[in-house]
C-alpha cells in the first residue's frame, strides 16, 4: 500500500453526507476495502476533510500549459483537472495564413498540438475542447462574412481531426472576434461534426445581458438541432438594469432539459467579469482586427463616433461599459506599458491625471497596443446565489494566469475556494457535500471523466485534504494571486503534488483524451 489516510472526513462527491473513515491508495488507484495496517506513508487526517480533486469546469489553462504557475494556482485551491480551450479559443490550430502575430511554436491540426500537449510534464490533468473562433481565424481570418463552402469544409475537417484525438468538444466566444460573426446556422453545421463522437457544446453566448435570454435560445437551438449536450459558460447576468432577468433564461434550459437535451452551466461566484478593455468598443469596428483598429484609434473623429456609441444605450452591443456602471466600475487588470495602473479603476486613474475617463480608456489601449486585460463590475450578488442552486451547476474559473505575480482576476486562482466560502460558509446556499459534488462527480460525470470525480474503489486517486474550519479564498481584487488558506495536501494520481503550500515537483498530470 502506497498511502494510507486515517480518520477523515470523507466526502465522496456522490452528494451524500460525509462519513469518518479511512482511505488507502495503492498503483494510483483508490482502496476503501480490506485496508492493511502499515503503508508507505500514513497521514492522520483527523478533522480535516477529504474529497476528490476538483474540476475546473471552465479555464484557459491550456496557454500556459506546463507552467509551475499554471500548476500552483489550480492545485492550491485543490483543482486537480482542468477543462481547457473554453470561448471559442484553443491554442492550436495556429498555423493559418490570417494570424497578426506567429507564436513560437505553430501547429496546423488539433492533433499535432495534443501530441506535443502529451509530452509536457504537467502536475495536473487537463481536459481540451476546440474553439471555434480558432477555426474561423485559421481559415478566414477576421472577415466579416459566411464562410463560403469550402471554408466550410476546412473547419469541419480541422474540428473532426481534433475529435478522432480527444477533444472534449467544440466551444464557441460569440461575442469575441471573429465567433461574432458567425451565423447560427454556421455554428450548427460545425457542432454537427462533434455529434457522432458524443462531443459537447460549450458557449460563451452571443449576449450575457439585454438579450441573454435569447442567447439561452440560441445555444439550446444549436444543441437540440445538432444533437449534442450543452454546456453554457459562466452563466450569469450583465448589467444592473438586466438583474433579475435570469428566471426567464432558466426557464428556457429547465424547458429543454425537459425536453431530454441535457443543458449545464457554469459559473464563477464574483461580480467582477474580466476580458480585455477593447471589447468596450463596438464590434463593427473590428472587421480588420484589434490592431488595425488600434492603428486609427488616435484619429479625433473615430474617437468622437465610438464616445457617441459607447455612451449611448440603444447602440445594438453587449455594452461592457454601460454595463459596469460607468468607468467607476472599470478596473485595470494589467496594462504592460503603463503598469502604474494595475489595480485601479479608470475613472480613479483619470482623477489622478487629471485626464477625462474616456481619454485615459483610448490612451490605455493606444500606449498597450490593445493588450489590456479588464474586470468589469456587472453581476449581481442575488443572481450568482440563485444560479448556483441550480442542480445542474458547476464552478468554473474562466481564469487567465500569465504569471506568479502578474496582476489578474482573482478567480484564477481562488474560485473554488471562493465557492466553498461564499456559498457554504457565508451565505449558507449549499451544503458542503453538494458544492463538492458539483465539481466531482457531477462535473466528472458532465464532461466524461472516467474514473475520476468519486472516493469509490478503484477510481484515480485524485484527492483534496483541506481543513474547512480554517479554508479561506486570499485572493481578491488587490492581491489576486495569494494562495489559498486551509488545503493540506492535493494528490494526482496518487501521487502528491501541493503540499505545505507548495508544489512538491511531481508531475503526474495528464492529458484527458475523451473517448
Amino acid at each position: 500500500m502506497d498511502t494510507l489516510i486515517r480518520n477523515a472526513k470523507i466526502i465522496d462527491g456522490s452528494g451524500k453526507p460525509a462519513y469518518i473513515g479511512d482511505v488507502g491508495i495503492d498503483g494510483g488507484k483508490l482502496v476503501l476495502s480490506e485496508l492493511p495496517e502499515t503503508a508507505d506513508r500514513i497521514i492522520d487526517a483527523k478533522g480535516q476533510v477529504l474529497s476528490p480533486g476538483f474540476v475546473d469546469c471552465h479555464s484557459h489553462g491550456d496557454s500556459v500549459l506546463g507552467e509551475d504557475f499554471g500548476d500552483l494556482c489550480k492545485l492550491n485551491q485543490g483543482v486537480t483537472t482542468d477543462v481547457a480551450g473554453n470561448c471559442g479559443s484553443s491554442v492550436a490550430p495556429n498555423d493559418g495564413p490570417f494570424r497578426d502575430k506567429r507564436p513560437d511554436k505553430t501547429w496546423k491540426t488539433w492533433s499535432s498540438y495534443a501530441d506535443d500537449v502529451d509530452r509536457i510534464p504537467m502536475a495536473k490533468n487537463t481536459m481540451l475542447f476546440i474553439g471555434a473562433n480558432t477555426l474561423r481565424t485559421e481559415v478566414m481570418g477576421y472577415t466579416d462574412r459566411e464562410p463560403t463552402g469550402k471554408e466550410l469544409e476546412q473547419m469541419k475537417s480541422l474540428i473532426k481531426d481534433a475529435m478522432e484525438h480527444g477533444a472534449r468538444g467544440l466551444s464557441t466566444g460569440l461575442v469575441y472576434l471573429p465567433g461574432m460573426y458567425s451565423t447560427t446556422e454556421e455554428v450548427v453545421e460545425l457542432v454537427k461534426v462533434i455529434a457522432p463522437y458524443g462531443g459537447m457544446y460549450s458557449t460563451h453566448m452571443r449576449n450575457e445581458s439585454f438579450d441573454l435570454v435569447k442567447s439561452v435560445k440560441e445555444a439550446v437551438y444549436i444543441g437540440e438541432t445538432a444533437g449534442v449536450d450543452v454546456n453554457i459558460s459562466h452563466f450569469k447576468v450583465l448589467g444592473r438594469s438586466n438583474w433579475g432577468t435570469v428566471h426567464e433564461a432558466i426557464e428556457v434550459i429547465e424547458d429543454a432539459r425537459a425536453r431530454g437535451i441535457r443543458v449545464t452551466v457554469d459559473q464563477y461566484p464574483y461580480d467582477h467579469t474580466m476580458t480585455q478593455l477593447y471589447p468596450a468598443i463596438p464590434p463593427w469596428h473590428f472587421t480588420e482586427g484589434v490592431q488595425k483598429l488600434i492603428e486609427r484609434l488616435p484619429d479625433p473623429a473615430l474617437q468622437a463616433e465610438i464616445r457617441r456609441e459607447m455612451n449611448d444605450p440603444a447602440t445594438d452591443y453587449e455594452n461592457v461599459y454601460l454595463n459596469a456602471g460607468g468607468w467607476s466600475g472599470v478596473l485595470i487588470c494589467s496594462a504592460p506599458e503603463t503598469p502604474q495602473y494595475a489595480g485601479m479603476y479608470v475613472d480613479e486613474i483619470a482623477e489622478k491625471e487629471g485626464k477625462d475617463p474616456f481619454d485615459v480608456f483610448i490612451d490605455l489601449l493606444i500606449r498597450n497596443k490593445g493588450a489590456v486585460p479588464t474586470c468589469y463590475h456587472s453581476i449581481g450578488d442575488a443572481d450568482i446565489d440563485e444560479i448556483i442552486r441550480l442542480p445542474y451547476a458547476m464552478a468554473g474559473s474562466d481564469g487567465i494566469v500569465r504569471s506568479r505575480y502578474g496582476y489578474c482576476h482573482p478567480r484564477g486562482w481562488g474560485f473554488m475556494t471562493r465557492a466553498i466560502t461564499r456559498f457554504v460558509k457565508e451565505r449558507k446556499v449549499l451544503s458542503l457535500e453538494e458544492l463538492v459534488h458539483r465539481n466531482t462527480g457531477l462535473a466528472s460525470e458532465v464532461f466524461g471523466l472516467r474514473n475520476k470525480g468519486l472516493i469509490r474503489e478503484g477510481y484515480d486517486a485524485d484527492l483534496v485534504l483541506f481543513d474547512y474550519d480554517h479554508l479561506e479564498d486570499r485572493a481578491d481584487f488587490k492581491n489576486p494571486t495569494a494562495l489559498a488558506g486551509g488545503i493540506s495536501l492535493v494528490m494526482v494520481g496518487g501521487a502528491a503534488v501541493y503540499e505545505n503550500g507548495a508544489l512538491t515537483g511531481s508531475t503526474p498530470g495528464k492529458l484527458i483524451r475523451y473517448r
